[in-house]
């Protein structure tokens, strides 16, 4: 369409409605705008590049650079086909893979249950269980409670220490609610009438047009089992057990070599810098990937919960 000027509602600048107090902006406006964007993307996508770059380089490029790459030579892949061998990296990226699943899926289901039933009025305790909810958010036991109760159930050197702890986050709970108070009530009672019961309007109507939150709401539980090593340090002393981001802290900080690796390091075949950037790049692979495909939901899994909770 072409530009439009004198409407009521606004503008049209472009193919798309300008608000009438909106001004068209500067071309000085728009040129500082584009250099802001490319230097933050930039900032962000160069120490991308020099990891990638340094754990596909050999010994004597990164020899010969004194450290970090940037500038690819030498490209090889023996990094990569060493750590998924077979050896401790390789195990440890299964546990991730197991605990992020099984975790999410639990979490997510708890949730989901925990919103709609605190998002019925009419749900038994209702109040009582929102206020002690939200009550957790802002006192905490402590770390050395949260210990003995772990102990005391039995959990320390399980899996299920990785995943119960932190298996809730009120924050969720209460964005998901937010989304099932907003789902039209007609729908929810002609449902009723028709003699569904309350697991099949959550399963047939509320989930499904609740998509948005319920996808962000994922990803967000998916890295952050991903990204968790506190829990894994404290509950689990057998090293047979530890999931990738605690052997990304023993490689980073700790300068440990894997297990299966040092004879490689020390024949000069591997280099610890370039195992170090292969680790951390295995490390951000599985969010990287499934960022994209919530994004679209990101901006309207957040927001509406806020406006409309």
């Amino acid at each position: 369409m072409s530009q439009l000027t004198g409407t009521t509602s606004g503008r049209y600048v472009r193919g798309r409605l300008r608000p009438v107090w909106e001004e068209e902006p500067s071309k000085a406006g728009l040129a500082s705008k584009a250099v802001v964007l490319v230097l933050v993307c930039l900032a962000i996508l160069f120490p991308l590049w020099v990891v990638i770059v340094t754990s596909l380089s050999s010994v004597e490029t990164i020899t010969d650079t004194g450290g970090l790459v940037v500038i690819p030579q030498d490209i090889t892949f023996i990094a990569y086909e060493e750590l998924l061998g077979g050896g401790q990296v390789t195990r440890a990226a299964m546990v991730s893979i197991g605990v992020t699943t099984v975790g999410t899926l639990f979490s997510m289901a708890v949730s989901v249950l925990a919103a709609y039933g605190l998002s019925r009025r009419g749900s038994v305790l209702h109040r009582t269980f929102l206020l002690f909810m939200l009550a957790t958010m802002f006192f905490s036991a402590g770390l050395i409670p949260t210990y003995l109760v772990v102990q005391g159930l039995g959990l320390t050197n399980t899996y299920l220490s990785l995943i119960l702890p932190s298996a809730l986050s009120v924050f969720n709970i209460l964005v998901l609610r937010a989304f099932f108070m907003s789902t039209a009530q007609e729908l929810i009672e002609s449902a009723r009438i028709d003699g569904a019961g309350d697991f099949r309007i959550l399963w047939t109507i509320v989930m499904p047009l609740s998509r948005a939150p319920i996808a962000v709401i994922t990803l967000f539980y998916a890295v952050g089992y991903w990204s968790a090593w506190f829990n894994a340090s404290i509950y689990l002393t057998d090293p047979q057990m530890l999931p990738l981001q605690n052997i990304l802290n023993q490689l980073v900080l700790k300068r440990e070599r894997p297990v299966g690796l040092a004879q490689a390091i020390n024949t000069n075949e591997l280099s610890p810098l370039a195992i170090q950037m292969a680790v951390m790049v295995l490390a951000l692979i599985p969010v990287t990937v499934l960022s994209p495909f919530v994004q679209k939901h990101f901006k309207k899994g957040m927001l509406t919960g806020a406006v409309k909770g």
